[in-house]
């Protein structure tokens, strides 16, 4: 669809009196940009009929310069058009069509509740007839909108300006009170109101006045605004008046082409009528209905119902339609569109229930879901980060854990862009993997660039939407960080951008965060991570490293393995056959293997790989991970080792022993401490036992045999127990009952 083509189906839905000035005037300078003709703008602006000025039309449309590049353009007239409650198909909504970098996703308008294609006109209940006087109208009209004591401004009179008929000041010195008495006293409301011209009909206030004057200044309480449309049937506006729920008091068919709908705002002040106003009147817009916005001011006119106009009546439509408050109907329009689920029953799902995410990271993460690397500073946390995109570009197994093929999206907040991409291909070779699917990664280079996480997380799901990750990798997250990341409202909040981004992209996201400062050893995985305990309680996966400390002997036995590695190499290169002639244990001893690679003229071969494995070892460091999943059971403690720029499980158990700085050793219990532990186990339970019996007793006594029914025993055992631990527990019992004495006593 051309531009032309969105603008003509644009403006065909949009309502030129319920603009602005400078709103019509966009209109204009876009459809011109847009290569549209002056008859165009003229006809459309035409429906206007209160505004349109023919002579003036031509000079506008000659001041608009087309350029190409105008700032307003064929979005304006989109925008416009949906903010009336419209519906466009534009080249960037096409099914087919891959949204461009810079288009603007997310939800939709919230008080869009409308949808004009769907809507069908509201057949108005039966319009009086027959011996009509009007009164009824008039008294229910003043009875649904004032309080008896309010004074109500009411003008009959009206004056002609330039062949318009316009009304006069009127009259505000009377109560509601008084005016409904009049009416019931009066043969016709000519005697309360006064005669009123037949042409031109009668108005009243719809808000309460001092009785000093008609302007704002003079309205004593911000009770009702006016919404009224005259550009569609009068069937469509009652049929979305409806739709609405407006709040509505009063609705008055004007006896012309509109319906006045007086609508409950209930504001405590001016200033919260304005606000009130504003955001009913975004709403009527954005749902089909054309406001003139000259109708928000509080002392505002409008129809008076009981009266004649042109020979048509100004009738009492309804009362009290709609919902009975404004609170009620500002929560309505705000839920309408709150884009949650809705409420499920378990028996639906019971026998069939949804099938589970695939599996991502096999035993640790699913698709979809969201896990946190955490660790602190030095632990090649973005090097690990790296190994697990290469892992699910490729397929392989990260750590010890399998992962599924998929595409992955590694977004660097901190790494200069250069570095990163020799990262990543230091990562490939140290791994030995061939980089068969390279493909599968996309880096988003940010570094300098970091925002908030919930100004990124839509622009990256902007950017990820018909990409089909597999996995979205931020590191780190500290440069995205909004709010305090100890306040836990906040991090909450940040956390949920999070969900977003899995929720909108079906991807799982993977992001690492710092440890807290001090000794880690002493606090559990989920308590490590800085900040708020948001962090280890919003993700799926919390996978958390700490360093152990590398005591002498674990070291030497580190560097002679890595040196046996690095010989061993070599020499399957430099002699494929040297373990047939190298006895096994010196194949597991780097000295060893070094001699017999003197012995045997390989001396330069030898001195071109030791040194380096040799250094490579001395600074490799030796890690922990431990694990708190939501959705896998928990896996034992996995020890790796460090030397960049991977990461390797330590299958020689070298770590097994190895301890975390401020963490204590395991001993294990004394014959004696293990006895005090089941003690202590079991006063507990009897005790517990004898608590809960209490409680339900009231003031009857706990039985032996009541204990004995409670914790599966026979009687004799229940006795047997109470006097063997009798020194550690308060517990006795005597002539058959339980209590609790903190004497020794006599038992039975």
């Amino acid at each position: 669809m051309s531009d032309i083509d969105v603008a003509r189906e644009a403006l065909s839905q949009i309502s030129p009196s319920a603009l602005e000035y400078d709103e019509w005037l966009a209109v204009g300078m876009a459809l011109k940009d847009a290569g549209a003709s002056f008859d165009e703008w003229d006809a459309w602006s035409q429906r206007d009929t209160t505004r349109y000025r023919a002579k003036e039309m031509a000079s506008k449309w000659a001041s608009f310069r087309r350029s190409g590049t105008a700032t307003v353009g064929i979005g304006t007239i989109v925008k416009l058009c949906r903010d009336q409650g419209g519906r466009v198909t534009t080249r960037e909504h096409d099914d087919g069509h891959e949204l461009d970098w810079d288009a603007v996703i997310g939800p939709r308008e919230v008080t869009q509740v409308v949808r004009q294609e769907w809507l069908q006109d509201s057949p108005l209940p039966p319009e009086p007839n027959g011996a009509w006087d009007g009164r009824a109208d008039f008294v229910n009209y003043i009875k649904a909108v004032f309080d008896s004591e309010d004074r109500v401004g009411i003008v009959a009179e009206s004056f002609e300006v330039d062949g318009k008929i316009m009304p006069k000041r009127g009259v505000w010195d009377r109560t509601a009170g008084e005016l409904i008495e009049a009416s019931n006293s009066s043969p016709d409301l000519s005697f309360v109101i006064g005669d009123w011209d037949k042409d031109a009909g009668a108005w009243v206030r719809f808000n309460p006045l001092d009785g000093q004057g008609c302007s704002d200044q003079n309205v004593t309480a911000f009770r009702f605004a006016l919404v009224e449309s005259d550009d569609i049937s009068v069937e469509r506006q009652y049929a979305i008046y409806k739709e609405l729920e407006l709040p509505v008091a009063a609705l008055v068919h004007s006896g012309s082409k509109s319906l006045h709908a007086i609508v409950r705002i209930d504001a405590a002040d001016f200033k919260e009528y304005q606000k009130r106003v504003d955001f009913l009147y975004d709403v009527c817009k954005k749902n089909g209905l054309a406001i003139d916005r000259k109708n928000r001011n509080p002392s505002r006119l409008s129809r008076l119902p009981g009266v004649t106009r042109k020979g048509k009546k100004q009738w009492l439509v309804a009362t009290n339609i709609g919902l009975p408050s404004w609170a009620e109907w500002a929560d309505w329009i705000s839920a309408q569109n709150d884009d949650l689920p809705e409420v499920e029953n378990l028996e639906d799902y019971f026998y069939n229930p949804p099938p589970l995410s695939d599996s991502l990271i096999g035993g640790v993460l699913r698709q979809g879901h969201k896990m946190l690397l955490s660790g602190p500073s030095k632990a090649g946390k973005s090097f690990l980060l790296m190994q697990l995109a290469v892992a699910i570009a490729e397929g392989e197994t990260w750590l010890s854990w399998q992962c599924s093929k998929g595409k992955v999206l590694y977004v660097n907040l901190e790494v200069d862009r250069s570095s990163c991409y020799h990262r990543l291909i230091k990562v490939y070779d140290s791994l030995g993997l061939s980089p068969d699917n390279i493909k599968n990664i996309d880096l988003w280079q940010l570094r300098g660039k970091a925002m908030p996480m919930t100004e990124l997380a839509p622009r990256l799901i902007r950017r990820a939407l018909k990409r089909k990750y597999s996995a979205i990798i931020i590191d780190p997250i500290y440069k995205v960080i909004t709010g305090d990341e100890n306040a836990a409202d906040q991090m909450a909040k940040f956390c949920n951008q999070f969900d977003r981004v899995c929720c909108e992209l079906g991807a799982a996201v993977i992001y690492c965060h710092h440890h807290s400062k001090g000794d880690q050893g002493q606090k559990r995985a989920g308590d490590r991570a800085s900040g708020s305990g948001v962090f280890a309680r919003d993700p799926d996966a919390l996978v958390d490293l700490i360093e152990l400390e590398i005591t002498d002997a674990i070291r030497s036995q580190y560097v002679n393995r890595a040196e046996c590695s690095a010989i061993g190499k070599m020499l399957d290169r430099e002699a494929p056959k040297w373990r047939e002639d190298v006895p096994q244990d010196d194949q597991v001893v780097a000295s060893h293997l070094a001699d017999w690679c003197i012995k045997n003229d390989l001396g330069d071969e030898l001195r071109s790989v030791r040194p380096e494995a040799h250094d490579a070892a001395e600074q490799a460091t030796g890690w922990r991970i431990e694990a708190v999943l939501r959705e896998y059971e928990p896996f034992k403690p996995v020890r790796i080792w460090f030397q960049h720029p991977t990461h390797r499980i330590d299958a020689d158990g070298l770590l097994t022993d190895a301890l975390a700085q401020g963490e204590e050793p395991k001993r294990k219990k004394t014959r004696d401490q293990a006895i005090a532990e089941l003690q202590a186990e079991k006063i507990e339970d009897y005790e517990s036992a004898y608590d809960e019996l209490k409680s339900l007793a009231g003031d009857e006594p706990v039985t032996v045999s009541d204990m004995a029914e409670r914790l599966g025993v026979v009687d004799k055992t229940v006795r047997r127990i109470i006097k063997d631990y009798a020194k550690q527990s308060s517990l006795r019992f005597k002539n058959g009952n339980v209590y609790r004495s903190k004497k020794e006593s006599n038992d039975d």
